[in-house]
């Protein structure tokens, strides 16, 4: 504490008062920033997400149940880029769900004679 702030405290406690106040507003607009760009760029992210998911899907269906290797092992095949895609398999059902967090995911299901095939869309 400097000497003025020893004689009056109150002093001190107000600019430590400011400055968390003017961290909390700094917050509320980077996390309000955020918000905005994510309604505005809602629908190109959600096209990106439906085709990164749904190419994901078929490609790691078909390396599980045609060509035989582990859902590991084929989650190396992914793309530069999809790294926030993640793959479940359903081996009883004989398919990959690929999702793409809080956005969407996409079923390819192995059918005998025809290889991995999409679940149909919905929306």
């Amino acid at each position: 504490m400097t000497n003025s702030n020893r004689a009056n405290p109150n002093r001190a406690n107000a600019r430590r008062s400011l400055g968390s106040r003017l961290r909390a507003w700094l917050l509320l607009l980077v996390v309000g920033g955020i918000a905005a760009a994510a309604l505005v760029y809602r629908e190109p992210i959600e096209g990106y997400a439906q085709v990164g998911t749904s190419y994901a899907a078929r490609v790691a269906c078909s390396c599980r149940f045609v060509a035989g290797r582990s859902l590991e092992d084929c989650a190396k095949d992914k793309l530069a880029g999809m790294e926030l895609v993640t793959l479940i398999d359903d081996v009883e059902a004989k398919s990959v769900t690929a999702r793409f967090p809080l956005v969407t995911d996409n079923t390819a299901t192995y059918r005998e004679g025809y290889g991995c095939v999409l679940e149909p869309w919905e929306g």
